[in-house]
């Protein structure tokens, strides 16, 4: 069936938010402007951007707006992109400094047209943070690296307190809305982490409401925690916009809270599961939620 066929599944209250443009929301905005620095929570149209902003927090998305990969439910611009920019981790760190973080969340944009596909920029980020915020927290969450095991060493050397890499959906979903993507590619990834450095603590999140079933959403809990993954986050796909992939289906709070009940049940040590969570959404606070994986 084709993304056009799919009927419309209308969008419960329970899964509406307010508004991202409040008056507290401003300082940072600014902020990033002056930084010129670029946020998933933007670029990906996050339901939650007006509650982390106002909160002072942000996800600094590195490498520019520009994604080298089209995938079906995310918003992020694709297209070719600029070079990398030998000042933005600096700029980050500057940003983040001015926040006053304690917890920093990096992602990038996939980057194929780059020979490391971008994991010496997300390195200097890391050590760039850390050396502004020796105290802080840092996670990155990074694209697949086409399975470079050279690129993720580079990410890790860097010494992440956490290292997030989403699955994102069933691997029968990948053909159609994440070609440029590799289910086995993505586990193998979070697998050879572990595999590497047994205490570095890894995440990786699911969205529902793209066409799975409920029957694969435990299959890809069961490989994830196979794959050793310490946190586990899961949220419902909001689609960013009509040209994007259609909601297959709205799960309600109470099948969040279920969906929680069976993550925990096969091992994993810390869950965090509901309809507006997103992979960096209060990200210190699920680090801190419960026994310090690893």
């Amino acid at each position: 069936m084709s993304a056009a066929s799919i009927p419309v599944v209308r969008l419960p209250a329970w899964a509406r938010k307010g508004s991202p443009l409040s008056p507290e929301a401003r300082p940072l905005r600014v902020l990033l402007r002056d930084q010129q620095l670029t946020t998933v929570c933007e670029e990906a149209r996050c339901p939650n951007l007006g509650e982390c902003f106002a909160r002072g927090t942000a996800t600094f998305m590195l490498l520019g707006d520009r994604c080298t990969r089209r995938c079906g439910y995310c918003s992020v611009e694709t297209g070719r992109p600029l070079p990398a920019d030998p000042d933005e981790p600096a700029r980050v760190a500057e940003a983040a400094a001015r926040l006053g973080l304690r917890y920093v969340v990096l992602t990038a944009v996939a980057r194929d047209d780059l020979h490391d596909g971008g994991a010496l920029q997300m390195a200097r980020a890391v050590r760039e943070v850390r050396r502004r915020l020796p105290a802080a927290k840092v996670e990155v969450l990074t694209p697949d690296y086409k399975g470079d095991p050279l690129a993720l060493a580079t990410v890790l050397d860097a010494a992440p307190d956490v290292f997030n890499h989403n699955i994102e959906m069933a691997p029968r979903l990948f053909a159609r809305l994440r070609p440029q993507g590799s289910y086995r590619r993505s586990l193998d990834l979070l697998r050879g982490v572990k595999d590497g450095r047994p205490h570095q603590v890894t995440k990786s999140g699911l969205m529902v409401g793209l066409g799975e079933t409920d029957t694969e959403v435990d299959s890809v809990l069961r490989d994830l925690r196979a794959a050793a993954v310490d946190i586990v986050t899961l949220g419902q796909y909001l689609r960013p916009t009509r040209e994007h992939a259609p909601v297959d289906r709205y799960v309600t709070p109470e099948g969040f809270r279920a969906l929680e009940t069976r993550a925990r049940a096969l091992g994993f040590p810390t869950v965090y599961s509901g309809v507006f969570v997103r992979s960096s959404f209060n990200a210190e606070e699920v680090f801190h939620s419960g026994p310090i994986p690893g």
